[in-house]
């Protein structure tokens, strides 16, 4: 077991002391094939030769826009190793975000796959991009799999623009093949940020999270040992169906990789896949969001495949409905845990312990990196015991400020007893025991599939067609997904012949496909305070009523 030294230490410097005491052994699984610990850090240090060569250096921001891939994992590795700072983001953002996040963040360079190069071009004039590396999702395969792959055309393939700025990753690595050091050292961790990632919430744009090294560390070494009692870290083989630019992913199965063990990934989810991969090499833990696992007990192929060397299940993003982990427990003879995190608190809040039993609906009990309130959301007060309130959340690595937003800031993190607080916006409770219970959001995100997602976000953009005077936007209870998002929606006076799906069309063109709302209905008004304040908890609770009928 590699002592890790939060204060100090650098993420890459975890994983060189891990690759280096386990060499041959496998590291990351993807779509079949297994790369070594020595592999990745061979790819990893030549990857960072790379960046050298061309200009970037420590503090750099450097754009991850690919899916889950061994590339994804030597990127971000070998940005660690020179002290770039990675930025990981959705592979499905459109241009509208990429330009955002490109130009808050400060990036100027980005790794992206051959399929999205061409909103990377969109958006190279508008921003301060000047270096693009380009992926294919087969790049660092065996010959005879991508021959194979483009043979057949299974192979997802994207038009590139070569030019003097853009480079692919293949070529980049092979030129560094026989690198031989001279790589300036990681440098020093501690609360140096690490890598930035993006979140939604109640703003219009994603917002910045610097996470910083120690933060990333503590949180990663809680969540990877959590199923120690099962099994060793060393002998885990995790299957990561939680996207890598995801807190999630990063804490629960990226972790993996500074311990010992091994991770499975795949560039999308594909459950027949998945099986087949925790099949084939014995995996002994799954991640995934709640639809997920729901997906898994519908699935018409699920008995032709052994799971039964899957010893953890574990559930974040969202609360699992009761019903699904019911189902899962009789079907499996296993529980599904639960956590609660949020990116600003680099994942793990609470999460629930394998060694004993925990009560229906908790989310788990405080990790104990991090330290929780219960507080009177309006007055950040104190309430009784056993009481709902705002769970506030502390840690002594904790992020204290997004990135470049003082006003939301100065909302989201606060002091109290001379320590910085972040105000999560959910209501929790907690039992005589220490577990904490989700009860509802204090604030207007919206919770599917595990992203969060803002309301004000799409309502703005709803407002910017020239047919619609007002909209409000809210979540919908749904057991498959969380919430399903549903806008309602004032049109201009004079305005006729306008649909839903003329609407839903006009998000399609801004929106990331997990942001366009699901449903639109028109109304004549929408309710207001008496300072003409948009009452959007009226809406919510009339949705509510209606699901209950």
């Amino acid at each position: 077991m590699v002592m890790i030294d939060f204060e100090t230490q650098p993420i890459y410097s975890i994983f060189a002391e891990t690759a280096k005491r386990r060499k041959d052994k496998t590291a990351v699984f993807y779509l079949g094939t297994g790369f070594s610990y020595g592999q990745v850090m061979d790819l990893a240090e030549r990857f960072a030769a790379a960046l050298v060569e061309l200009g970037i250096g420590s503090g750099q921001r450097v754009m991850l826009y690919i899916p889950n891939s061994i590339q994804w994992v030597v990127a971000w590795l070998g940005s660690q190793r020179i002290g770039a700072v990675p930025v990981p983001i959705t592979p499905i953002y459109t241009p509208h975000d990429l330009s955002y996040i490109a130009s808050d963040s400060g990036a100027e360079c980005i790794v992206c796959s051959d399929t999205n190069f061409g909103y990377v071009s969109q958006v190279l004039s508008k921003t301060d991009l000047k270096t693009v590396i380009v992926s294919n999702m087969v790049d660092l395969l065996p010959a005879w799999k991508r021959a194979f792959g483009f043979l057949f055309n299974v192979v997802p393939r994207g038009k590139v623009g070569w030019d003097g700025r853009v480079y692919p990753i293949r070529r980049l690595l092979s030129k560094h093949s026989h690198y031989a050091g001279g790589l300036p050292e990681p440098g020093i961790g501690g609360s140096n940020t690490a890598e930035v990632l993006y979140t939604g919430g109640t703003t219009k744009f994603p917002k910045g999270v610097p996470i910083s090294h120690a933060l990333f560390l503590v949180s990663a070494d809680e969540q990877i040992h959590i199923s120690d009692t099962l099994f060793p870290a060393e002998e885990n083989v995790i299957m990561g169906n939680a996207p890598l630019f995801h807190i999630l992913g990063q804490t629960c199965s990226l972790a993996a990789l500074f311990t010992g063990g091994s991770l499975i990934i795949q560039p999308r989810v594909n459950l027949d896949a998945a099986f087949d991969s925790i099949q084939r090499f014995k995996a002994k833990t799954m991640i995934g969001v709640p639809m997920l696992y729901r997906m898994i007990l519908e699935h018409p192929r699920l008995e032709q495949y052994d799971l039964s060397s899957i010893e953890y299940y574990f559930s974040g993003g969202d609360v699992l409905p009761v019903e699904t982990g019911k189902r899962w427990k009789e079907k499996f003879g296993r529980v599904i845990h639960q956590g609660y995190g949020a990116t600003e608190t680099c994942g793990g809040v609470a999460m629930c312990p394998v060694d004993r039993e925990h009560p229906a609906k908790s989310v788990g009990l405080v990790v104990p990196s991090k330290t929780v309130r219960i507080a009177d959301p309006a007055t950040l007060g104190p309430v009784g015991p056993g009481e709902a309130g705002e769970l506030l959340v502390s840690s002594r690595y904790m992020a204290k400020a997004y990135l470049n937003k003082p006003e939301e800031s100065a909302a989201s993190f606060v002091e109290q007893d001379g320590r910085i607080w972040y105000r999560t916006a959910d209501i929790m409770s907690m039992d005589g025991d220490g577990f904490l219970f989700f009860v509802d959001r204090t604030v207007d995100t919206i919770k599917h599939k595990g992203y969060r997602i803002s309301a004000s976000e799409i309502e703005t953009l709803l407002q910017e067609h020239p047919a619609v005077v007002a909209s409000c936007v809210v979540g919908v209870p749904d057991e498959k997904v969380g919430e399903r998002i549903k806008a309602y929606v004032v049109l201009k006076e004079d305005v006729k012949g306008i649909t839903g799906y003329d609407l839903i069309k006009w998000c399609r063109k801004s929106l990331v496909s997990y942001k366009v709302p699901h449903y639109i209905e028109f109304r004549d008004m929408l309710p207001k305070s008496k300072v003409g304040k948009l009452l959007r908890r009226e809406i919510r609770s009339e949705e509510k009523r209606r699901s209950a009928i």
